[in-house]
């Protein structure tokens, strides 16, 4: 069995103050929690169902993290 680095968003809903975590790389790897070490165990829980879901060749496809860009739009 090996590890494979993935690279999470996670940003906290203002109205109910969960915080939401997803792994853009994985369609369906997203969920919520209280807390950021829930949100950390829940994540890693939904990852491995997708990874159940997915043939060894996909897994081996994930795109790597590259980094980080921040930008501004004019609204």
């Amino acid at each position: 069995m090996r590890n494979i680095q993935l690279t999470a968003h996670i940003e906290q809903d203002p109205d109910t103050g969960l915080f939401i975590g997803m792994v853009p790389s994985i369609p369906g790897a997203h969920t919520q929690a209280k807390s950021l070490d829930e949100l950390h165990a829940n994540l890693k829980e939904v990852v491995a169902l997708c990874f159940e879901e997915m043939s060894p060749e996909e897994i081996d496809a994930l795109p790597q993290f590259v980094g980080l860009q921040s930008f501004s739009v004019a609204v």
